[in-house]
Order: C-alpha cells, then sequence, then structure tokens
C-alpha cells in the first residue's frame, strides 16, 4: 500500500501543480473542470445512484452545466459563491446533527443536490482565484495543506476533545486549534511577504481564521456522507489514496469560500 501511494503521488503531486499553476484561461478551467467532474462521478455514488449509466448521464449533465457557465461568464461570477455559502451553511447543520437530521438530506435526489452547491462553486473559485493571479490561488492551497499539518500534529500530540465522533471520530479540537494556529502563521507570513500592510494583514488573518474552519467542514461532509453509505474511500480513482474527492473535500469547502471573501473583503480592504 505504501509503495502504491508513492507511486500515485509521484506522478500525481507533479500534474496537479503543473496544471494549477503552468496553465491560465480556458486550459486552466478545462483542467479544473476535469477534476471537478471526477469528483462529480464519485458524487454519485456518495448520493446512491448505483447504475453506471446513470451516474454517466449525471455527471455530463454537470460537464454541460460547466460549458454553459463558461460561454456566459458565469465562472467568473460572484453569485455562485454566494450559493455556495449558503449551502455550506446548511451542511455545516447537518454534519452537527449527524445522524438525527440525515432524514433531511438521505434522499438520492436531494444528495445530488447537495453536490451542485459543493462541486460548482468549487470551480467558479478556482477560476476566480486563477484569474487574480497565481498568488491567492497559491495562498488557499497552502491554507488547506498546513491547516491539515497543524491539526495531523496537534491532534497526535494532545487531541483529547472529540470534534465530531459520530462523524468523523479521529478529529479533535485540539487539532482544529493546532490548524487555526498554524494557518495564522501562516497568514502572517504571507501579509509581511506581500507586504499588505496593517488593515489587509488583519482581514487576511480572519479570513484564514474562518476558512480554516471551514475547511474542516469540508472534510467531515464528505466523512459523514461516506459514513452514511459505509463506504471508506469515495473511489479508488487514486490508487493508495482512495478517490479524488478523498484528496480534495477540504478544498471543496475552502476554495469558493475564501474567493468569496476575497472579492467581497479582502480587495476592498487591499483598495482603501
Amino acid at each position: 500500500m505504501l509503495r502504491q501511494r508513492i507511486i500515485t503521488a509521484a506522478w500525481l503531486a507533479p500534474l496537479t501543480l503543473i496544471g494549477l499553476f503552468g496553465l491560465q484561461g480556458s486550459a486552466f478551467a478545462l483542467f479544473t473542470a476535469f477534476m471537478v467532474l471526477l469528483g462529480a462521478w464519485e458524487w454519485t455514488n456518495l448520493a446512491g445512484v448505483a447504475r453506471q449509466r446513470n451516474r454517466l448521464l449525471l455527471v455530463a449533465g454537470l460537464a454541460l452545466m460547466i460549458v454553459v457557465m463558461w460561454l456566459s461568464g458565469a465562472a467568473f461570477a460572484v453569485w455562485p459563491l454566494w450559493i455556495a455559502a449558503l449551502g455550506w451553511l446548511l451542511n455545516l447543520y447537518w454534519v452537527t446533527q449527524y445522524p438525527d437530521a440525515s432524514q433531511q438530506w438521505q434522499a438520492t435526489p436531494r444528495r445530488l443536490l447537495m453536490g451542485l452547491w459543493v462541486l460548482l462553486p468549487c470551480w467558479v473559485g478556482f477560476n476566480i482565484l486563477r484569474d487574480s493571479g497565481a498568488m491567492w490561488l497559491l495562498f488557499v492551497l497552502l491554507l488547506v495543506w498546513v491547516a491539515d499539518i497543524g491539526a495531523y500534529f496537534a491532534g497526535r500530540r494532545w487531541g483529547k476533545r472529540k470534534l465530531a465522533p459520530r462523524v468523523s471520530p479521529g478529529k479533535s479540537w485540539e487539532g482544529v486549534f493546532g490548524g487555526l494556529v498554524a494557518t495564522s502563521l501562516l497568514a502572517l507570513a504571507f501579509a509581511l511577504w506581500q507586504p499588505l500592510g496593517v488593515a489587509g494583514g488583519i482581514a487576511l488573518l480572519i479570513i484564514t481564521a474562518l476558512v480554516t474552519l471551514i475547511s474542516v467542514l469540508g472534510d467531515l461532509l464528505e466523512s459523514m456522507l461516506k459514513r452514511y453509505r459505509n463506504i471508506k474511500d469515495s473511489s479508488q480513482l487514486l490508487p493508495g489514496h482512495g478517490g479524488v474527492l478523498d484528496r480534495m473535500d477540504s478544498l471543496t469547502a475552502a476554495v469558493p469560500l475564501f474567493a468569496l471573501f476575497y472579492t467581497q473583503v479582502l480587495v476592498q480592504v487591499l483598495s482603501l
């Protein structure tokens, strides 16, 4: 298993970095759409769609929606990000109330609808951040990775109080705090590197803390759906690593919400 994980990471990591930072415009949109559509294929399974033909038709439908959004300019619009914000509020309620409120979303059409407000705004967020320059896309990726690393080590060292034992028993509040500390240090370093000034630095710190917590929610949402479906991985598309959603569950929440904070708050503060 370890050997397979290393082999997969050896080709996946450089391919992902080249796609995210080496491509621009329509090529970047196509690359990220491909990632999202792979995630959509896995989501149809999480939603309980059994027949492969139906799963393919659903993914094709999402691909058509992406094409329409690109041609209409909605791939760079803010309104899908607001839909994501409302959707993630619902997701927060369902994760914290699991399994008591599961009857509210367990129907397959509702889980498919949930996938729309998770996956489509994520694609839009990628496009907006890349269009603003690679810097902020790099920051949100680093934020998620640093949060994971900080949570892992803090959780292993001090983790006692369970965060969501009915959804993901391994996560602790101490791990969340460790992730917050790690990403706050990242934000400080980033603010000094740019430099963003006092107001920009404070805004970035607040946004970073919020998006760090949101990234944890992204992880918990997928864990909840997998637990409900009684499966370990979203798929086996990435040998040794599970599925695409297993690798980008935190990003599905962090990317659109960071893009929303960036366009509606940070840009305004930096322009003062």
